[in-house]
């Protein structure tokens, strides 16, 4: 290892990340009760301009009525862009009247570490005014191509930045790419367009601590695609995925869970090198293959995720 090294910044489980428009009070309650791990309110993409401003206050409502955290949910909401009027007043309002129900904050289409610093910034001022004690995260939602090309800068930009989520559509628009899906691959590229830009942002995660988040999969009537997409963004080390729509929780929660054939597995491993070490080897043979000390590492992995999987299942 490097002697210079960067901690996790918070340990949440993130498999699922249900989002609901703020202009849609209705699936507030339907959100709480759902089985996503994670679920932000929007204020962008999904919100029509004309109810930008009513969305905000029914942001706010849904933040003081349901007990999120309660419900074993991460509770976040997603500004509007820092290029428009809204931003500002989304965090103000937000975090004044509502804040100290909030785990995190996700800002869409970051380009540059200011745009978190600005962030941070009206949140410390916010949290002491108004007397917030526990420092509410910050998520940075890349996807353009200014923010893929300063990833690794923005990744270690703020202690307050908790993850990155990719968000595949905005990025392809951004770069002009030939294609109208939303997650999904355009079979004219052989392979995987989306690669370069998914593996760039989990390096950038892994190397300063936070947790990458795959985005959406806009065929939510597609689960066979919802399905090759997820276990591409999990292969790569991704926690998690968007569900835009409930009927894509159960699929992505359980392709960000190990499988019992992989915990099993793993725990063979740890017993194998156990049972080495025991014997002064620092390797050891399991089921015809070479097992060593980076076997472990990524065994204690499995085994960790899965931890917290039984630990959130076992708490209901």
């Amino acid at each position: 290892m490097s002697h210079t090294s960067y901690q996790s910044v918070s340990h949440r489980l993130q498999r699922s990340e249900l989002a609901v428009p703020g202009s849609n009070p209705v699936m507030f309650e339907k959100a709480i009760k759902s089985e996503a791990d994670y679920v932000f309110l929007d204020l962008e993409d999904s919100v029509a301009l004309s109810d930008k401003l009513q969305a905000r206050k029914n942001i706010i409502e849904a933040l003081n009525d349901f007990d999120w955290q309660r419900s074993g949910k991460t509770i976040s909401f997603r500004t509007n862009g820092i290029d428009t009027q809204y931003m500002y007043r989304d965090v103000i309002e937000v975090v004044e009247k509502a804040g100290k129900h909030l785990d995190t904050i996700l800002i869409p289409k970051v380009g540059v570490p200011a745009d978190i610093y600005m962030v941070d910034a009206l949140l410390t001022q916010i949290e002491k005014a108004v007397g917030i004690t526990e420092p509410i995260g910050i998520e940075a939602l890349i996807e353009t191509a200014l923010g893929i090309s300063n990833v690794e800068s923005i990744a270690s930009s703020s202690r307050r930045l908790e993850a990155i989520h990719f968000g595949s559509g905005d990025f392809a628009a951004s770069c002009q790419a030939r294609t109208v899906e939303i997650g999904g691959l355009n079979q004219d590229y052989p392979g995987d367009q989306l690669h370069y830009a998914m593996s760039r942002i989990v390096v950038a995660c892994r190397a300063y601590g936070l947790r990458p988040i795959d985005g959406p999969y806009g065929a939510f009537k597609d689960p066979e695609g919802l399905e090759a997409a997820a276990k591409r963004a999990s292969a790569l080390g991704y926690e998690g995925k968007w569900a835009i729509h409930p009927s894509q929780i159960e699929f992505v929660n359980s392709i960000f869970s190990p499988s019992s054939v992989e915990v099993d597995q793993a725990k063979l491993i740890l017993k194998a090198l156990e049972e080495a070490a025991e014997s002064g080897k620092g390797a050891a043979s399991l089921d015809g293959k070479m097992i060593d000390a980076v076997s472990a590492r990524m065994a204690e992995n499995l085994v960790k995720k899965n931890n917290e999987v039984q630990s959130k299942l076992s708490s209901k």
